[in-house]
């Protein structure tokens, strides 16, 4: 039987922190379903296109990997492609307290749902999407020299998708 697993998240945008996450559970299990969130009632700097082009660009030599977005629960995504894990990457104590509580009710939902948690390699802890948006939002893009900086954020290839305000 396919062990396979899925990754979620918003990824507004995708970071070197997430694809480490991603290279890591893609070492563990059969297929990785990278999945981008819909919510809309959530504001997000790049539309969904743009994530998920910007995703599957960072993950494109990653065979078992397969990227899609999804509006609605992420448990309800994992029933529909027989997923039994769940990935989740864990920086610091806040995000293990927070992704603990997730994880137990995801359990409550679809009780066969087991969350994983793998450590932010050192190198990535102070990586966020909402560092990177915020450099994006000062034009960190519009120069060499800027966008050598963002490249120690993002995977370096998905940096000309990026939008720049």
């Amino acid at each position: 039987m396919k062990k396979i697993a899925v990754f979620a998240g918003s990824f507004d945008p995708f970071t070197l922190g997430h694809l480490d996450i991603v290279k890591r559970a893609a070492a563990l299990f059969d297929e990785l379903y990278v999945l981008l969130a819909v919510n809309a009632s959530k504001k997000y700097m790049l539309p969904e296109s743009a994530r998920v082009e910007i995703v599957k660009t960072a993950v494109k030599d990653i065979s078992n990997v397969k990227v899609d977005s999804f509006d609605g629960l992420t448990v309800d995504f994992m029933k529909r492609v027989g997923a039994k894990f769940l990935v989740r990457g864990i920086r610091g104590a806040v995000d293990v307290e927070y992704e603990q509580t997730v994880a137990w009710n995801n359990k409550v939902l679809y009780p066969e749902c087991e969350t994983v948690f793998l450590s932010s390699a050192p190198e990535h802890l102070n990586v966020s999407s909402t560092v990177v948006r915020e450099l994006l939002k000062v034009g960190i893009a519009g120069s060499e020299e800027g966008r050598t900086k963002l490249a120690k954020y993002v995977p370096a290839e998905v940096i000309p998708l990026l939008t720049f305000n």
